[in-house]
């Protein structure tokens, strides 16, 4: 395509469009009609311009202009209740189920290794020596120990918006790292697998398995769903920069990353649950498997919430994306 013939053939026709949408006042039958067309052709030729000659500068212009149009002709929309019961009863769930090939994977492995590291720490006295001094181990798995008063170190609620916040940034990072190929994730995952790994191992070879499981079932079934769900999404889309399949990349990563950013919001519901029940039910003086109870209760409630809701939603053609009126006009055009 060249440029400058297709700016020349064109500018008239944005000029107007420009002008009709500027128009202040109510517009005539004709006038509306040639908006509506106008803003029709423009948005394909925005779509032209995007597969055929790429121009920053030309593209970013008429994107606004076809942005400002589709508002002329369409309406503004406004946020409302409806749109977030639509969102939590539909489309995060269908994300979530969309996503399962990839997340489901991610906890089978991850939970495989952290078994396998934390069976190593506690079979190995030299491993527990290279984490910390013999004193410390004993303080930090000992009765009242770091383990045990981590999650009564400050007011539930407190704590729960502290574990909150830092949950949310993990499942964030986890979704914007993804289009870097998804590597970043593999090592945000790899940090808290160590971690739980470590937590696991030293309180096993204390003869204290019961009490570590006892204090990080109750929320971290859920949380760590959440955080498996976000690494998910991240790597399916480092894979969709690699793979866009049928779809062009700009419009494969624009997708997904449209539904990503959706899954944030979904998550960080998820996990204020999550946040809750480690604040207020974990460190409470209720008996061990009654909070191991209420952990299950909320991860199968989860489950069932994906796997049901989503399967219908997804079933009856839900992607995941944004409403069709809020995404970006793509028009189909030859190779």
């Amino acid at each position: 395509m060249d440029l400058d013939v297709f700016v020349a053939a064109h500018r008239a026709e944005w000029e107007r469009l420009d002008a009709l949408i500027r128009r202040r006042g109510r517009l005539t039958g004709a006038e509306a009609e040639e908006l509506v067309r106008l803003y029709q052709r423009v948005a394909t030729q925005l779509s032209q311009l995007q597969s055929s000659a790429p121009d920053p500068a030309l593209a970013s212009r008429l994107t606004t202009l076809v942005a400002r149009a589709r508002s002329a002709v369409v309406g503004s929309r406004r946020a409302t209740w409806r749109d977030a019961l639509l969102f939590f009863t539909v489309r995060f769930p269908a994300a979530c189920y969309r996503t399962r090939h990839w997340w489901v994977p991610t906890a089978l492995l991850f939970t495989a290794v952290v078994a396998a590291l934390g069976w190593w720490i506690a079979d190995d006295p030299q491993v527990r020596a290279s984490i910390a001094a013999p004193d410390e181990l004993r303080e930090m798995t000992r009765p009242g120990g770091a383990y045990e008063s981590y999650y009564s170190s400050s007011p539930a609620a407190a704590f729960s918006a502290q574990v909150w916040t830092n949950n949310a940034q993990v499942a964030g990072m986890s979704l914007a790292f993804g289009a870097l190929l998804g590597l970043p994730v593999l090592w945000v995952l790899l940090q808290n697998a160590v971690n739980l790994a470590a937590g696991l191992g030293l309180m096993a070879s204390a003869d204290r398995l019961d009490v570590f499981l006892g204090l990080i079932l109750p929320h971290g079934l859920l949380e760590l769903t959440a955080v498996f769900v976000a690494a998910g999404v991240g790597l399916r889309l480092g894979w969709t920069v690699i793979d866009p399949g049928p779809r062009r990349r700009t419009t494969a990563l624009a997708q997904e990353g449209r539904a990503a950013l959706g899954m944030a919001v979904g998550l960080a519901a998820v996990l204020l649950v999550a946040g809750a029940i480690e604040g207020f039910v974990t460190p409470s003086g209720l008996p061990t498997w009654a909070r191991i109870a209420i952990g299950v209760a909320a991860e199968v409630a989860f489950l069932l919430y994906v796997f049901v809701v989503g399967r219908r939603a997804v079933a009856a053609g839900e992607t995941g994306d944004v409403a069709a009126a809020d995404r970006p006009v793509e028009a189909p055009v030859a190779a």
